[in-house]
């Protein structure tokens, strides 16, 4: 790594350490002030505190972290003009995208932590930490309280389970499963004291079997050797962990992969419903960008700060950054209303602010 690439990146580190830290602090105070006495009462161990606020902040982290790397590039840009540094680099024949080559490396390294962080964090964290607050903090009861129910609409399959005996939904436990016939009814039966979801295919463990006919009367296994044995597999049950899992979440707290599948998988949405998840689905895909676009205009942004004046340079930064989520909002409200195609309404206030950015970024070269 270059000496100017490790300088530049010192200088940049430490403001946005300082305002995600920032950021992060008011959030968990704000927390603490409603929550405190019941997290004291609880007596919660300390590792347990940490991972209830980590998984608590997580869904606003792609929120806090465009905004702690527009204040971050305006301070380190603001301080190179004040001290003419940006000067005696480009005097000394360091161009200008090199100067700023790592503050637009690490704009990507965020956005990959905003998306990682919504894609895999969030849908196994985040529906905890609400039902731990929603139980006053009682461990107990959230554990008691992890039942669950799912209706898969292309398999016409209902799913009942006392409980999930790991994070990802592939180990279930005193399993309820009921087949219905494509004309309605149920088919099949079954209930089993655990189900397992191995290469692909759910076993299940001492699974009951029951049949029954068109008129919803029993009748005899049509495979009693098949039907008595204590572990077995069901190849039927083409439901995914991932998809059980999807039903019994908050949908904001869903990945973008168990969005899409819900969709596909849902075709008797109302049309309404159907283009707000849609709409949902692609605004989550769309929004780890935000941080690489709130970065390119605030590198101009910064330089005018320390070369005219700042407060034209900080201000003209806050107006570009709340001009581009209050145009979020308004594709947001557009595409729920049909007035735009929702993968359009997703990408819009990227690609017009974007272009603005690059605009700004090619003028200060």
């Amino acid at each position: 790594m270059k000496i100017l690439t490790r300088y530049v990146l010192r200088e940049f580190l430490v403001p946005l350490a300082y305002c995600l830290v920032g950021f992060l602090s008011i959030y968990v105070l704000f927390e603490l002030f409603g929550s405190f006495s019941r997290i004291a009462e609880a007596k919660l161990p300390l590792p347990l505190v940490v991972k209830y606020f980590a998984a608590f902040l997580a869904p606003y982290f792609m929120w806090l972290a465009p905004a702690a790397m527009m204040l971050a590039t305006l301070y380190t840009m603001w301080n190179f003009c004040r001290h003419s540094e940006i000067t005696a680099m480009r005097a000394s024949g360091v161009s200008f995208t090199a100067i700023v080559k790592p503050l637009l490396f690490m704009a990507l390294l965020m956005s990959g932590a905003v998306a990682w962080v919504n894609e895999v964090y969030v849908p196994r964290n985040a529906q905890w930490a609400k039902n731990l607050k929603r139980d006053r903090f009682d461990r107990a009861k959230v554990d008691d309280a992890d039942k669950l129910d799912y209706y898969g609409a292309k398999t016409r399959c209902w799913w009942s389970a006392a409980r999930k005996l790991d994070e990802d939904g592939e180990h279930l436990e005193d399993v309820r499963i009921s087949v219905e016939r494509a004309r309605g009814g149920c088919k099949t039966g079954i209930s089993a004291a655990r189900a397992d979801y191995l290469d692909g295919e759910w076993w299940l463990t001492d699974p009951e079997v029951r049949h029954y006919d068109e008129r919803g009367e029993p009748q005899a296994t049509p495979c009693p050797e098949l039907d008595g044995m204590r572990f077995r597999l069901f190849p039927e049950l083409r439901d995914a962990p991932y998809d059980i899992l999807q039903q019994n979440r908050d949908w904001q707290f869903n990945s973008v992969r168990s969005k899409f599948r819900f969709i596909r998988q849902n075709t008797k949405l109302e049309p309404a419903q159907r283009v707000e998840y849609t709409y949902d689905a692609w605004a989550q895909v769309a929004a780890p960008l935000a941080c690489l676009v709130i970065t390119l205009f605030a590198i101009p942004a910064g330089i005018s700060s320390g070369r005219q004046s700042v407060f034209r340079g900080v201000v003209g930064a806050l107006v570009l950054f709340f001009a581009f989520y209050a145009a979020t909002i308004g594709c947001m409200v557009a595409a729920h209303k049909g007035l735009l195609p929702p993968v359009l309404a997703a990408f819009l206030p990227d690609a017009v602010f974007l272009a603005l950015g690059v605009r700004a970024f090619v003028r200060q070269r």
